[in-house]
């Protein structure tokens, strides 16, 4: 595992001197902090780290750039009522090619799940989300996708890969481990009809932003089977992330993706997490930078108060519901521990 450090730039002395001046119950003070030297991941810890990788993005170059703004607002945060272990890797080193750099995003991600723990990207083109789910090649396994964004990112079959087509890469390339595609907050005035159109041929979920927004507990059951959540924060309002240059009047508001953000750290299949498009050149002050730290937060704060739980054969810990509807008979079942549901 040790390789993977070598990717990585330790952070620098600005950040060294600003946690010396924190409070001792500051995250900054309690987490494993990447200085050159290498160290084991806990089981069920939270890794984060930058990728400050923007040559696929679409409109908003300098993205994923200058990811101190981020860490100082999330290491003068207090640490939560968490048994959850943190690292902050730094940022990735990018490499001469865009292909060199998902080499090794690919590389690190599936090292850190077989570690047993959890990686959290914080960067630049929302692309870098084909690179997430390529990872999963290696580790053999269906992947479930659910993506926050106000647009599929569906583009053109004969597109390169960019922060606007990568949806269509994953849906046709090979080989195919995508088990479901969910978008969560789509607002239907970016989308044409045909791609609305399509998706729901191919069974994949889509829901409109007042839909969530009129019900956030709508995202619990759809993140619960998720394995990767990739967030743009171009699916965010511009008064509450202001650093993205395709961002709008409409979306989840800070409050909104934080809720999202706990849902995802709550959901046990989810394996992988990432934040992109965030470009710190566009805020003066550093108002979205605070938000992807209350994003990181309250995932790992949903981290931390995980069930692992899921029906089995044995359904210890479940009640078993049975209820028949014209002849079909369809099983439901609830978790006497979080109250939660399953239906068969």
């Amino acid at each position: 595992m040790n390789s993977i450090f070598n990717y990585f730039k330790s952070i620098d002395t600005e950040l060294v001197e600003f946690i010396e001046d924190l409070p001792e119950q500051a995250i900054g003070k309690s987490i494993s902090i990447f200085n050159g030297e290498s160290f084991e991941f806990q089981p069920n810890s939270v890794v984060f780290f930058g990728v400050p990788e923007d040559r696929y993005t679409i409109n908003n170059k300098g993205t994923g750039a200058n990811l101190n703004a981020f860490r100082k607002q999330f290491y003068q945060m207090f640490v939560g009522h968490w048994k959850t272990k943190i690292y902050d890797l730094g940022d990735l080193r990018i490499g001469n090619s865009v292909s060199d750099t998902e080499i090794a995003l690919n590389t690190i991600i599936t090292t850190i799940i077989k570690e047993k723990a959890i990686p959290f990207i914080v960067g630049g083109s929302h692309a870098l989300t084909y690179t997430m789910y390529r990872a999963f090649d290696s580790l053999e396994q269906r992947v479930n996708l659910s993506v926050v964004d106000s647009e599929f990112n569906l583009g053109n079959i004969n597109d390169t890969i960019n922060s606007k087509s990568y949806l269509n890469k994953i849906i046709m390339d090979k080989p195919n481990n995508l088990n479901n595609f969910s978008n969560i907050g789509f607002q239907t005035f970016k989308n044409s009809q045909k791609e609305i159109l399509l998706l729901d041929d191919l069974f994949f979920d889509t829901y409109r932003l007042g839909e969530i927004k009129n019900d956030l507990e709508l995202v619990e059951p759809i993140l619960r089977n998720t394995t990767i959540l990739s967030i743009d924060i171009e699916g965010i309002c511009r008064n509450d992330a202001p650093a993205h240059n395709n961002n709008g009047i409409s979306g989840f508001s800070a409050e909104d993706i934080c809720v999202i953000a706990r849902y995802a750290g709550l959901s046990d299949g989810l394996k992988a997490m990432g934040v992109f498009e965030y470009n710190s050149a566009l805020e003066k002050t550093p108002i979205t930078a605070e938000l992807l730290a209350q994003i990181l937060w309250y995932f790992i704060e949903g981290v931390s108060s995980r069930f692992y739980e899921f029906p089995n054969n044995e359904l210890n810990g479940f009640k078993k519901f049975m209820v028949i509807i014209e002849n079909d008979t369809f099983n439901f079942y609830k978790s006497n521990k979080s109250n939660r549901w399953w239906m068969e």
